[in-house]
């Protein structure tokens, strides 16, 4: 029986995927995994039972991503899955850049009272909500990862020229990726090309203020900017300066903050990216089977923390070990394994910076197996699974 605490409302649809072998609920004690998705853990004390946690989306800001890796926590969350919820929204945003329609709709609802004088006063009235077609205007997307890429090729579709860029695309996304989206190698050419830009990065150290002055200075008069991936990808004193100025002549933001609510130009919408019943129901079930298969077979795919590794269970036992990503680590493990008379039938180790994960199967083990690998310096958590 293995035990999952839930820290937000997670669709069912998602839970039931765990199957009956599972302790579910928001109240579980000695959970062996977490399914969360916007709930801060950074204060949150981590159990020793605690081996997995999966966030049901893509950003994991909200998780202390590197803590866990020290203790051995694999950390999940589910690229893609709220791809296409996301993707709307940006294209919906793109009209609202370009064309006063909210502006409009609020001027509509003050016309009420004027009963049979509407129609008049509606097209006296529409021309100071004038705005532009998309149509032949250029895009820059920065960051081409699953929703980036949708949204390049939906802007395309709808006759944009759009131009893309990302010096880390996967060869997923690119096999994805339009051949009539022109990718740059040169971010400078995002900025000084574009009507419109997006932003679809993770915030971290390197991507923190992309938009700033120095790259507003860059941009095109009147250019149009959407954020649709997180707050702080965006300098927002620049931003609330160039909006003053003209430079930037709209701002739409999935992100609202005190400094820029009610701010002119700027469309501040309540982080609805990725909320629509579809991307809520596809985020569970993602997670839940991500989680299902670390626990059950040991197998890690789509983790932030941990590389990917995975391989199908053919013999009785496995050995699955956290460990630190240190020369000579490997030979250690498969000496302490022959130590005990046993054999090998299949190992895999893959690393991503500091820190590695290896599979060990075999047709049997012993009882000391476990705290002999443990005794092993480098090692962080070692789980038999039977």
């Amino acid at each position: 029986m293995y035990n999952i605490l839930t820290l937000n409302k997670i669709a069912s649809c998602g839970l039931s995927k765990l199957g009956d072998n599972y302790a579910i609920g928001d109240n579980i004690a000695n959970p062996d995994g977490v399914i969360v998705r916007s709930a801060s853990m950074h204060e949150m004390e981590m159990p020793e039972t605690l081996k997995a946690i999966a966030r049901a989306g893509a950003g994991t800001n909200n998780i202390p991503v590197e803590a866990c890796a020290e203790k051995g926590i694999v950390v999940f969350n589910t690229p893609g899955a709220n791809a296409n919820a996301v993707k709307e929204l940006v294209i919906c945003a793109l009209l609202l850049a370009s064309r006063d329609i909210i502006g409009g709709a609020k001027w509509a609802e003050t016309l009420k009272s004027e009963g049979d004088a509407v129609g008049k006063l509606v097209e006296k009235g529409k021309s100071q909500f004038a705005g532009n077609e998309i149509k032949g205007k250029t895009l820059g997307v920065i960051g081409l990862g699953a929703i980036g890429v949708m949204v390049a090729n939906a802007a395309k579709s709808l006759g944009m020229d759009v131009l893309g860029y990302d010096p880390y695309i996967s060869v997923d996304a690119a096999w994805s990726l339009s051949r009539s989206i022109v990718h740059v190698n040169d971010i400078k050419e995002i900025f000084a090309k574009s009507d419109f830009i997006t932003i679809h990065v993770p915030l971290n150290d390197s991507t923190k203020n992309t938009v700033d002055e120095k790259a507003i200075s860059i941009m095109k008069d009147g250019v149009k900017i959407l954020n649709f991936s997180r707050n702080g990808l965006c300098d927002n004193a620049a931003l609330i300066k160039a909006l003053e100025e003209g430079k930037v002549s709209s701002y739409v933001t999935d992100f609202p903050s005190a400094d820029m609510i009610g701010v002119k130009n700027v469309i501040c919408l309540p982080h609805l990216g990725a909320s629509t019943e579809e991307s809520e129901d596809n985020c569970a079930i993602l997670a839940a089977n991500e989680i299902k298969d670390f626990l059950e077979n040991g197998n890690i795919l789509n983790s932030v923390n941990f590389p990917n590794c995975s391989a199908p269970r053919e013999f009785p036992v496995r050995i699955c070990l956290t460990h630190k990503n240190v020369q000579g680590i490997l030979s250690k493990i498969s000496n302490s394994v022959a130590e005990k008379g046993l054999n090998i039938e299949n190992l895999i180790n893959k690393s991503k910076g500091d820190f590695a994960y290896t599979i060990v199967d075999l047709k049997d083990t012993t009882d000391d197996l476990e705290d002999t690998l443990k005794a092993i310096d480098g090692i962080i958590t070692v789980r038999t699974i039977k």
